[in-house]
């Protein structure tokens, strides 16, 4: 399964990719956001048990909003993520382009924020790493790009969100 994945550390705020989404469909589907002078891209992350999709009067949400919603908003003020927009009396959300290979989004990011994965080839490329490294094949020095770099990435973006909040 293809899925958007978003580098907010690799984004400059420069809204190309807002750009591209809204000449394609009039309004744009993606969202960034500054926060403390950083960067983040928001966008529909299509949830197992969506509660846009749970709370929609009309079952307008499938993967992309259908002629059927009626623009009530109910969708956009229960997203976890705030991805969801309306615009002209009807709901907006990213659908990673399906009729597209590469979404315009992907496509218009100069500094490769936003890519499109493989999830399955992703998982794999993970487990052989990991296999690897408790094997002891390819043994290499330890650099800040592991685990604990990411784990302290990601705490130290917690900490700029909730001096905004």
């Amino acid at each position: 399964m293809d899925k958007i994945l978003i580098q907010p550390d690799l984004c400059d705020g420069c809204h190309d990719c807002e750009e591209a989404c809204k000449k394609i469909y009039g309004t744009s589907r993606i969202s960034v956001r500054e926060i403390g002078g950083s960067f983040y891209p928001i966008i529909c992350q299509h949830c197992e048990n969506a509660p846009c999709k749970m709370v929609c009067p009309t079952e307008a949400i499938e993967m992309d909003i259908t002629d059927k919603c009626i623009g009530c908003g109910l969708c956009m003020m229960v997203c976890p993520f705030g991805s969801i927009t309306v615009h002209e009396r009807k709901a907006h959300k990213c659908h990673q382009c399906p009729d597209r290979d590469t979404p315009a989004c992907v496509i218009a990011c100069s500094k490769r924020a936003i890519a499109k994965v493989d999830t399955e080839q992703m998982k794999l490329e993970k487990q052989k790493q990991h296999l690897n490294k408790i094997s002891g094949v390819g043994k290499k020095k330890r650099n800040s790009t592991d685990m604990i770099g990411i784990l302290t990435a990601n705490s130290r973006t917690k900490k700029v969100l909730q001096k905004e909040v």
